[in-house]
């Protein structure tokens, strides 16, 4: 048969598999309530976190943020939104002009962003140390309990007893219940879905015997990882701008930037016991109380949500996130793994929801706590955001891609800076697309095909397809002008070749030798061909260079019938500084739609090699994920298993559905938003292992790219 008879057969058996789990009516809310968290156990990393995606709010054991301190050792407590940055006062005028690098690139100079270190030329490593601090995302605020004892003291968490907390999935609420010298107190905490405000009820006795408070306490945002110092209240300002018996407007100040928070606070008295420090005294006559806080960068004039609307709106909220969108029942399944990878999915959902469904491509620890100052990563927004698409939640990732509209003028300045044509998107940067000196993220180049594969993937999922060509196609197009012209042609060898200068995916590698990494290769030819369709669905004229790259493109470097990370690395599966990093040469297929380029046999080998010689501690969240993916697209479903259930320790997942990688990066999203990934393909592909044991149903998932 035919190439294209085998794609059409193809594309009819995933119809027929599409339609008959159309028909699967899962029970959406059995699903989501058995896997809500209880925990009755003490730890720092068992944090939990309420939020909307544009704001997270995560708290201790209380409910509330009382312990920040012994929290900081784990997953501190961070009340973090999209909007709530700080950039430092710069006297000496820093910019990205002071770090640049300039190195010889196929006969002509070309200046990188560089991260330079100290000993190195003083203004250009303090420059490095300014431009990559800022902006930096901060703690907008601490809100925690006072809790008085006996004999007159402050509770300690070692004073927390007969302690239960509860995040019900389904409502999006947290119940925490605790006694205090055998007094029982209950909390419940809920986050506003349109707006960056927690509420939380408050049950206790201690009310009554004026032994309980209302913590408020602002810091100085810093770009420490926590985003906050209480130790410094002379560089920062809080200011009661409007007050009444029910409500309190206060101003944030801190350099040049503002921000503002309201408290609701009926039925209790705010008072202000030291600077940046104010305490909520409930009225002693109710053993119950309630209030509402709402963050803003602008001032807030409207009255507040009380509790009980904030609940209810949060809970209708939730519930229609559960019932939309995919959804995928492992409950039939026998293999022994099923059960948690059921409860890495649907706690995966939560967190990339309240985390990284904002406007802004997310941080790799999200609005939690600040992983390289809080900026965000976009060779990450991959896979952040891949997954909402195909879970038939692409609202979220049409409100990301305006980013790049955003910042398409920064990255056109960055190619047209470097001698080439189109836009080059950053790496680490921030909301104004900056780019942030490195010795790493600025020479990589993987993601820059990620808008053509955004653009391509809601092409193929939405009903009006000529809406979509003419939203992105200026996006794709000078996406695929730079990849056109940072291609270099050899003429001696008649073909075009990518880098040096560049660092591929697998960072390992060392940016003034690495040439032809392979899986810069096929998305470099991926994402041309596809911008050529592009031009072909909106009747234009066909770019001839981006043809002859397609045509001329170098061929993907094997030996000994296994795929090389790149055409200089020789004898790379011997070598055990290319068995480390991301195993990114599997992520060809899978990761990548099929390209003529690819292998499958010669995949197929390199896959069971790295499963035998990987040294797994070294990889990322994200790559089991990609690996189960790269099985699954040559058909290896038991193998995709085996890889996305991996015993490794960046594999893990806390028991509130973290990916925990070390104690710097002690959640990481991209490795939950990868699982959720690489589960939808694996249904709609019909790529989980058919023994009998894989009994799956879903429902509402979208295609995958091809």
């Amino acid at each position: 048969m035919k190439r294209s008879g085998i794609h059409i057969l193809y594309f009819v058996i995933i119809l027929f598999i599409v339609s008959c789990n159309e028909d699967v009516k899962i029970d959406r809310l059995a699903l989501v309530s058995r896997h809500n968290i209880s925990d009755t156990i003490i730890d720092s990393l068992n944090s939990l976190s309420v939020g909307n995606g544009q704001f997270a709010f995560t708290v201790d054991v209380t409910g509330l943020q009382t312990f920040p301190e012994f929290y900081s050792k784990g997953i501190s407590l961070g009340t973090m939104s999209n909007w709530g940055w700080h950039t430092e006062g710069n006297p000496e005028n820093y910019n990205l002009s002071d770090v640049y690098r300039s190195y010889k690139v196929h006969g002509r100079d070309v200046e990188y962003v560089h991260q330079f270190r100290g000993g190195e030329e003083g203004r250009r490593a303090a420059a490095t140390d300014w431009l990559r601090a800022n902006p930096h995302r901060i703690h907008l605020g601490m809100i925690g309990l006072q809790v008085i004892k006996k004999d007159g003291t402050e509770i300690t968490i070692n004073d927390i007893n007969n302690n239960l907390q509860v995040l019900n999935l389904w409502t999006g609420t947290i119940e925490s219940s605790f006694t205090i010298e055998g007094i029982p107190v209950h909390v419940i905490t809920v986050c506003h879905p349109t707006r960056d405000m927690i509420s939380a009820k408050i049950t206790s006795r201690l009310i009554g015997e004026k032994r309980l408070k209302i913590r408020i306490n602002f810091p100085l945002g810093t770009s420490l990882p926590n985003g906050y110092d209480f130790n410094s209240p002379g560089k920062h300002t809080t200011k009661i701008i409007t007050e009444n018996a029910e409500e309190t407007l206060f101003e944030r100040s801190q350099d040049s930037d503002q921000y503002y928070v309201k408290v609701l606070h009926k039925n209790g008295v705010l008072e202000e016991a030291a600077q940046h420090l104010y305490y909520v005294e409930p009225n002693p006559a109710d053993s119950v109380f309630e209030f509402s806080c709402d963050f803003s960068k602008t001032p807030i004039n409207n009255e507040l949500d009380d509790f009980s609307q904030t609940e209810e709106a949060g809970k209708t909220s939730w519930e229609n996130f559960w019932m939309s969108g995919g959804a995928i029942d492992f409950s039939g399944c026998t293999d022994t793994r099923a059960s948690e990878l059921e409860r890495r999915v649907v706690l995966s959902r939560y967190l990339t929801r309240i985390q990284c469904s904002g406007s802004l491509p997310p941080a790799e620890t999200g609005l939690t706590y600040n992983s390289w100052f809080g900026k965000f990563h976009l060779e990450m927004h991959w896979w952040h955001a891949t997954h909402f698409a195909l879970w038939q939640h692409e609202e979220i990732l049409e409100k990301q891609m305006q980013y790049y509209f955003n910042i398409f003028e920064n990255a056109r300045h960055t190619a047209q800076h470097q001698g080439y044509s189109g836009a080059r998107w950053p790496k680490m940067t921030d909301p104004e697309g900056r780019e942030s000196p490195s010795t790493v993220g600025t020479y990589l180049i993987w993601q820059q095909p990620h808008p053509i594969f955004f653009a391509e993937l809601l092409y193929r999922n939405t009903k009006n397809k000529e809406e979509v060509l003419n939203k992105y196609k200026d996006l794709v197009f000078e996406t695929a002008e730079f990849m056109a012209s940072y291609a270099w042609y050899d003429s001696t060898n008649n073909r075009y070749i990518l880098g040096p200068i560049l660092i591929p995916a697998q960072e390992s590698l060392n940016k003034e030798t690495t040439i032809n990494p392979t899986f810069e290769l096929v998305y470099w030819y991926w994402g041309l061909k596809t911008a050529m369709e592009w031009q072909k669905r909106l009747g234009q004229e066909i770019n001839p260079l981006w043809v002859n790259v397609t045509k001329k493109i170098s061929k993907l470097p094997v030996q000994n019938g296994l795929y090389l990370c790149s055409e200089d690395t020789k004898d790379s599966y011997q070598n055990p500084r290319y068995m480390s990093d991301h195993p990114i040469v599997s992520g060809i297929s899978g990761v990548l739609p099929e390209t003529k380029l690819v292998d499958n046999k010669v995949l197929g080998n390199s896959l069971d090699t790295i499963m035998k010689k990987w040294n797994w501690r070294s990889t990322w969240g994200w790559d089991f994920p990609m690996l189960a993916m790269s099985a699954a697209s040559i058909g290896r479903g038991e193998q995709a298993i085996d890889f996305l259930m991996m015993d490794a320790p960046k594999n893990r997942y806390l028991l509130n559905g973290h990916n925990y990688q070390d104690a710097r990066l002690a959640i990481y999203l991209p490795g939950n938003g990868g699982l959720l990934t690489a589960v939808a393909k694996m249904c709609v592909l019909d790529q989980f292992p058919h023994n009998g044991k894989w009994k799956v149903k879903w429902e509402n998932l979208n295609q995958y790219v091809k």
